[in-house]
């Protein structure tokens, strides 16, 4: 796939799996840890993970939004628009903020996660299947597609039957969780309310399986 040259203000559909397709998450501790990284690395400013690391030792009772009320962010790379985390692969819906920072949030990601990773399995080398992919959002119908497939890509790949994966934005996107980490409106603003996008994301999801189970 050829390489991306990312653009402040654009919009891009980042994924990546396992290296041969292995499962790269394999219990909760592990989705929550990359999440903990999606939030934390998402800053112009490096070594937020230590910092927060060093400060959970000596409060252990505290809590990480308390933590990040202290005045140590600087800027974000991205915007989060939505996101799906799987047991053997990811998708990202992003808006550079940041020079480079697609690039920047994605390289910081990785590494974090597979240090963590390498250390709590004893294994080494990489984890994902090399560099990221990406592929530019040209439309604002590529856009809401996106959002559908995105939010929906558990149920997509039949990992799931209804919506209560925790591991993704859809939850945000129904109203039923707020997560300071997802950007949203450019999505739900294009909808009179939560329940007309829940139609559009169940109307395209089931399309959606329907085409991948075809597909295998």
């Amino acid at each position: 796939m050829r390489k991306t040259n990312f653009a402040n203000g654009e919009y891009y559909h980042i994924f990546n799996r396992g290296v041969d397709k292995r499962e790269v998450f394999l219990e909760t501790n592990d989705y929550q840890r990359f999440l903990l990284s999606m939030d934390l690395l998402n800053d112009e400013n490096d070594g937020l993970m230590i910092l927060w690391r060093d400060y959970k030792k000596t409060n252990p009772r505290v809590k990480l939004d308390d933590f990040l009320k202290l005045s140590f962010r600087k800027g974000s790379l991205v915007e989060i628009v939505a996101y799906c985390l799987n047991s053997n692969h990811y998708h990202f819906i992003l808006k550079q903020v940041s020079d480079r920072g697609v690039g920047r949030f994605m390289h910081k990601i990785g590494t974090s996660y597979t240090k963590y990773f390498n250390m709590k399995q004893k294994r080494s080398g990489v984890l994902f299947q090399g560099r990221f992919k990406s592929v530019l959002i040209d439309s604002n119908e590529y856009l809401l597609y996106l959002s559908a497939y995105v939010n929906k890509n558990n149920f997509i790949h039949g990992y799931g039957k209804n919506d209560s994966w925790p591991y993704s934005s859809l939850l945000d996107y129904l109203g039923k969780r707020s997560s300071k980490i997802v950007k949203k409106d450019i999505v739900l603003r294009q909808f009179k309310d939560v329940i007309e996008y829940e139609k559009f994301l169940k109307d395209s999801a089931s399309h959606m399986k329907e085409k991948k189970e075809l597909e295998k």
